[in-house]
């Protein structure tokens, strides 16, 4: 059943790769009629376009130049999101195994972060919208009235991984794995809005849990906080 809160909130979702945010997101946005951001989707396509242009990841410079130039929209589609770049629909190639061995590196970029985070916040200006990354409830949503701390078992995380680009596209199941566990380290460790949970977010883990549970009990959350907010106001 769709549901729908009666004043409208920002849940924050973070969490490590491969955790199921982006696909627990799209279902709460669904079910409260909320807008969802995959911010995870805008630092891919960063290091997508980068990668194409043959920059190195670690062209600080260069990375943080070419992010402050692109034209980076966020759009529901059939198929599910698309994400433009310069009016080019990218969605289709930001899964891939190279841009995940290197999107890590690219979020870790101060350029780069800025200009995302000034995007995502400005997204999450009106209201209304389900954002999930890795320092959304820390950094680009603070006051978010909703935050949840999304995690899985590394094992998991990895072969979700792998089904998802197809047998692994290239790449064993123990390759993912070792992956998962560097971006992990990366992303904790890095000195821009590192990987942590926020002191208010709720700890969900997802490791053999279905979506529709998930999902389930964090619109239950964010009805009953969207609840609290309207009582106080009146």
């Amino acid at each position: 059943m769709n549901q729908q809160s009666t004043h409208p909130i920002n849940i924050a979702i973070d969490g490590p790769a491969g955790a199921g945010k982006s696909t627990v997101a799209r279902h709460v946005a669904s079910r409260l009629h909320y807008i969802y951001v995959d911010t995870g989707a805008m630092y891919r396509a960063v290091t997508c376009i980068a990668l194409d242009r043959g920059m190195s990841p670690d062209d600080e410079a260069g990375v943080g130049q070419l992010a402050q130039t692109l034209d980076l929209v966020l759009l529901p589609g059939e198929d599910g999101q698309k994400v433009l770049v310069d009016g080019i629909d990218v969605a289709a190639r930001i899964r891939s195994h190279e841009v995940n061995r290197n999107v890590s590196r690219v979020s870790a970029i101060g350029a780069v972060r800025t200009r995302m985070a000034d995007l995502q916040r400005r997204m999450a200006q009106a209201k209304g919208v389900v954002m999930d990354g890795r320092d959304i409830g820390t950094h680009v949503l603070p006051d978010a009235e909703l935050k949840i701390f999304l995690t899985a078992s590394p094992r998991e995380r990895a072969l979700r991984r792998y089904r998802e680009l197809g047998d692994g596209a290239g790449a064993t199941l123990d390759q993912l794995e070792r992956d998962i566990a560097e971006r992990d380290r990366m992303d904790r460790e890095r000195d821009i809005a590192p990987l942590i949970q926020a002191p208010d977010a709720r700890l969900i883990d997802s490791t053999g849990r279905s979506i529709e549970d998930i999902v389930d009990e964090i619109v239950d959350g964010g009805l009953a906080a969207a609840r609290t907010i309207s009582a106080g106001e009146t």
